[in-house]
């Protein structure tokens, strides 16, 4: 079970791989909601929940997750985790992360302020006692990064299809306060999905981790770097030039993680007399 909570509380990380850097403009004001069923070999284990408010270049966003059932009484697995910033052009531009997450032996949160894509102060409570085999971690490891959970903001540049290799075909680099790591995705085509609040195509991305530092060099970091059945698709966030994860699929030690959107809602614009009304869809073209 202790397999199946890190699981879960690692899903900000998870999402945080299908992030897009495409140039994009400023999204309109509104809230993204998304809420997720994860799975063990099929079996359900647990639940997440995104919110996301979006007021022209600014956004805050949060992340919680729990597990459920046999899983959720024997480890008691929970975890959430938010972040503030700014829609900057290009990329997110987070101003702040924060995360905490408890298995029922030890609970532990993370804070870090982040300035021009550089973590500039991390706290973490408990502090991580490294191991011997702990890959170093230096100041140029905090540069140029973006947090987990900003990560699942995704502009897709005005005039280009968000359904299409531009949600696709980059390498991210992140770091959560304690490792930092790259995924590197590439494009494989689309699907059709219909569910709660979303019906339609969705971008198909293959992902790849890759460790930089700050984790152990053992069996299970090198199970996820050799690991080539780790797949994210993305959805178009409607009303804005966003893209969000509809599903995420990792194979781990113990099976299939599959996190996949139960309702996946569209923007709720403000409108003039101060009540709220969906975002119709944007979308350029169409992708086969």
């Amino acid at each position: 079970m202790r397999c199946v909570s890190a699981a879960l509380l690692s899903i900000p990380v998870l999402l945080a791989g299908a992030l897009s850097h495409a140039e994009a403009q400023s999204p309109a004001a509104g809230t993204w909601e998304a809420r997720y069923g994860v799975s063990l070999i099929g079996l359900p284990i647990g639940t997440a929940n995104v919110t996301a408010a979006i007021d022209n270049a600014r956004y805050k966003i949060e992340v919680q997750a729990r597990l459920t059932g046999l899983a959720g009484m024997v480890t008691g697995g929970k975890g959430a985790g938010s972040a503030s910033g700014a829609l900057n052009g290009t990329k997110t531009a987070s101003a702040g992360y924060a995360a905490s997450g408890s298995n029922g032996r030890e609970a532990r949160t993370v804070r870090m302020a982040v300035s021009g894509g550089n973590a500039t102060a991390v706290e973490i409570v408990p502090p991580v006692i490294k191991k011997p085999d702990a890959i170093p971690l230096t100041e140029a490891h905090k540069r140029g990064i973006t947090d987990p959970v900003s990560a699942l903001l995704m502009p897709v540049a005005a005039g280009q299809d968000p359904i299409s290799a531009a949600a696709c075909d980059r390498q991210i680099q992140i770091f959560d306060g304690n490792a930092r790591y790259d995924i590197a995705l590439s494009f494989a085509g689309t699907r059709t999905v219909k569910g709660k609040g979303y019906a339609g195509p969705v971008a198909v991305c293959k992902a790849r981790y890759i460790p930089i530092a700050g984790h152990r060099d053992g069996k299970a970091t090198r199970y996820m770097a050799e690991n080539r059945d780790i797949e994210a698709w993305l959805a178009p966030v409607a009303g804005t030039r966003l893209v969000a994860p509809y599903r995420i699929a990792v194979r781990s030690e113990i099976g299939m993680v599959v996190i996949e959107a139960t309702s996946f809602e569209p923007a709720m614009m403000a409108t003039a007399t101060g009540s709220t009304t969906p975002a119709r869809p944007q979308r350029t073209s169409s992708a086969n």
